[in-house]
């Protein structure tokens, strides 16, 4: 009997070995982290309904207080899960900034969600009302211009308005009380339960609801693929391989030239190169904005001093282009360049004085020694490289933002607004989001979002396959 008891304890105090042991014990800490999440959400809701004045960060607190108060229950009931509770920040960060935003991102791809319908009460349109003496039916003082009826006012889905909201307001207009609808008729809505005696009504307003569209947004894309999503995915395509390899080459050139001992004051180049790489991009990008301005822009006061005329570099789609190209490759060369300097010392020195006494050149040592082992160690690089500048947004958005058509180069004739002349496919979805032009539509943008996730991860296994990446895994 008493070695069975201790056979139990000792199972419960030792954590199982392996993987099943790490998928449980995460799993234990996920289930207490959703359970006190779900107790928060649904004390901070009973919160708000008794004092609609309540604070919204309450949920934060109440999930914090149920996750104090279940871990030590827990902890009972499994004595080993003591020494992972140091996950439970990475869960927590984890949950917050990288699965929550994926899900809120797959949810509005196949919604209306946008700046107009937002899900919030509209305040452009509040108009004032009144309260029956049974606190239930709200009769308006008028409707808002441009709306000929009351159903058309509060966008109602059927003629009676029967579950729909009405945002009910008091005074000080401070605090938005959301009530639903039984009927409306005329100007008189009733409401389905009594308005708390705590609340003196002084104005109403509709409510900007966004729903479920299915595959609107996606249509609505492919069906101005031609202004807008293959252009845009053309040229992003061409930026990131473009940048890849002219950073490559750059690099390699220098590394290789830099790595020579013989060249005195090498140091003191290698400093003065990797200073690009060393300044933050947000810096540099906006210096280059500045240098390649048509008007005020020391690059074009240069070249007319030498008699040449301005040159539109932000101003013309294809300059622009280029100064992308250009100020990417300022950007980029001081990593690639490092890259090679800390490959080239991997080489053994014995390889080049065999080849030297065989006869061969700097030219043909390069060719046929450094440039094939140098193929293992740069393949990763410039497949990362790629991936990176797909959805490189900063040197797009910040070099400009001061162009023209503003962020995402001068506008081109025959596509969108949202699709400037230098707009990767990030920063199109961007615009369509959070730009003027767009309308701050963010549905689509997440829509944008999810194209672009298939699409970088059909790019890299294609890229994976072709540089035998999953062949020297299997090995």
């Amino acid at each position: 009997m008493t070695a069975t008891l201790s056979a139990k304890s000792t199972r419960r105090t030792v954590p199982p070995e392996g993987a099943r042991g790490v998928l449980l014990a995460v799993g234990i800490l996920l289930v207490l982290l959703g359970g006190a999440a779900l107790i928060g959400w649904l004390l901070s809701g009973l919160t708000a309904s008794m004092f609609p004045k309540a604070p919204p960060y309450l949920i934060l607190l109440y999930t914090l207080g149920a996750l104090l108060l279940a871990m030590p229950l827990t902890a009972r009931l499994f004595p080993w899960i003591i020494s992972w509770f140091y996950l439970f920040p990475a869960l927590v960060f984890l949950a917050a900034f990288t699965v929550l935003p994926i899900v809120l991102t797959v949810n509005y791809a196949f919604t209306n969600y946008s700046g107009q319908n937002s899900g919030n009460p509209d305040s452009a349109v509040r108009t004032d009302a009144a309260l029956s003496p049974d606190r239930r039916q709200v009769t308006l003082a008028e409707l808002p211009e441009g709306t000929d009826s009351l159903q058309s006012y509060l966008k109602c889905k059927s003629a009676t308005c029967a579950g729909e909201t009405l945002v009910l307001f008091d005074q000080d207009a401070a605090t938005p009380v959301r009530a639903r609808i039984a009927s409306a008729q005329g100007r008189v809505v009733t409401l389905a339960a009594p308005v708390a005696a705590t609340l003196e009504v002084a104005s109403v307003t509709r409510l900007n609801r966004y729903d479920f569209v299915g595959l609107a947004n996606f249509r609505e894309i492919f069906a101005k693929a031609s202004r807008a999503l293959w252009p845009v995915f053309a040229w992003t395509v061409i930026f990131a391989f473009s940048t890849v390899i002219l950073n490559a080459v750059a690099g390699l050139i220098l590394g290789i030239l830099l790595y020579n001992r013989r060249l005195k004051g090498r140091n003191i180049y290698r400093t003065l190169l990797f200073l690009p790489w060393a300044i933050p991009a947000v810096i540099s990008v906006q210096m280059w904005a500045a240098l390649l301005n048509q008007q005020f822009g020391i690059v074009n006061k240069t070249l007319g001093l030498l008699g040449f005329a301005a040159v539109p570099w932000l101003g013309d789609p294809l300059w622009a282009k280029i100064s992308v190209l250009l100020v990417n490759l300022w950007l980029g060369f001081p990593y690639m360049m490092t890259a090679t300097i800390s490959a080239l010392s991997t080489i053994n020195d014995d390889l080049y004085e065999a080849a030297s006494i065989d006869g061969a050149g700097r030219w043909q040592q390069i060719q046929h020694i450094t440039l094939p082992l140098l193929r293992t160690a740069f393949t990763p690089i410039l497949l990362s490289g790629f991936a990176f500048n797909f959805n490189n947004f900063t040197v797009i958005y910040l070099l400009t933002a001061s162009s023209p058509g503003g962020s995402g180069g001068p506008p081109v004739e025959g596509h969108d607004s949202t699709a400037g002349a230098t707009d990767i496919l990030l920063s199109w979805g961007y615009n369509n989001a959070f730009g003027s032009a767009g309308g701050q539509n963010y549905a689509l943008a997440s829509a944008i979002a999810l194209i672009i996730f298939f699409l970088t991860l059909a790019i890299s296994l294609v890229n994976f396959r072709a540089a035998g990446v999953f062949e020297e895994a299997r090995k």
